[in-house]
């Protein structure tokens, strides 16, 4: 299953609310239960995180697939746009959903729950999808898409 994590994933393993399910979510990645694909745009938005959060992106590009946004991507961001999915306050975060649905993702990641994992967005992005030629595409937290042991 191939899955594109945006930039609030890898920042959510140093953050205290989003630490735990992130840090699994990474752990299914090394046991082969998803492709990590992540994009030149994470790569982008990280390099003025803190040290950690940079070295840590750094070890999981180095087992990621890498997508540069290309005019599709670019194309589908505009798509959402101007649809009414988000505002172009949210370019980045349109652009985050464009190279998944692009690059052919079975899910996308993401703490970003005001522009990307929203119950109203989500369809809305689907739809866009489907209108422009390509699949829907699963929208969710990390704590919805890692393995829980059952008691």
């Amino acid at each position: 299953m191939k899955i594109y994590a945006d930039t609030s994933v890898f920042g959510g393993v140093f953050d205290q609310e989003f630490s735990e399910p992130s840090r699994q979510f990474f752990e299914e990645v090394d046991t082969g239960r998803f492709v990590l694909v992540t994009s030149a745009v994470v790569e982008a938005e990280i390099e003025p995180a803190p040290e950690r959060i940079r070295m840590f992106f750094a070890e999981y590009a180095e087992k990621a697939v890498i997508v540069v946004p290309d005019q599709a991507a670019l194309d589908m961001q505009m798509n959402y746009v101007s649809s009414g999915v988000v505002t172009e306050k949210s370019l980045g975060d349109a652009l985050h959903v464009a190279i998944a649905a692009v690059s052919g993702c079975d899910l996308i990641v993401s703490w970003n729950f005001r522009h990307i994992v929203h119950f109203d967005k989500i369809s809305k992005y689907n739809a866009v999808n489907v209108l422009n030629g390509y699949g829907p595409i699963g929208i969710y937290s990390p704590s919805e898409v890692i393995h829980y042991d059952d008691p």
